[in-house]
């Protein structure tokens, strides 16, 4: 098994899909990289987006309202699994974004767990979180 190659296919998945939706609302394309039964999990709301048509409304709804003037990411790892037939995907993020009037921008982090569909991969689920401020070492003691 070639891990560099999946792993490269894996990326270029995972880039592709977040081009769909920092460039622009692409809701076809994004939608090809989302399984059927999806489910995510994100901090603005409760429970989990579950299927495929919650997790792009989902989506949909932040396009919608935001305005996104910068998307990067950085340090990606990617652990294949199952003879190279689904993958963990982690990175951290930086996006700044505008909604109304209101500049935003926000530090995060990313874990996707994907399948391959066929020829493709697909997305099975997603946790995105803010990254934590860091404690001081005071703030350490506390906790």
């Amino acid at each position: 098994m070639d891990t560099q190659n999946i792993a490269d296919e894996i990326l270029a998945t995972i880039r592709a899909m977040n081009r769909c939706w920092t460039e622009g609302w692409h809701e076809e394309q994004f939608r090809q990289y989302i399984h059927p039964e999806a489910v995510s999990i994100v901090p603005s709301e409760p429970g989990r987006l579950a299927g495929r048509e919650a997790y792009v409304a989902g989506w949909r709804g932040f396009t919608t309202a935001a305005r996104i003037q910068e998307w990067q990411e950085r340090d990606h790892r990617v652990q294949i699994y199952n003879g190279g037939k689904s993958a963990v995907v982690t990175y951290l993020f930086s996006i700044s974004f505008t909604v109304g009037t209101q500049q935003a921008v926000m530090q995060g982090r990313d874990m996707f767990f994907l399948v391959k569909e066929g020829r493709e991969w697909q997305i099975v689920a997603d946790q995105f979180s803010p990254q934590p401020l860091q404690n001081t070492p005071a703030q350490s003691a506390d906790t």
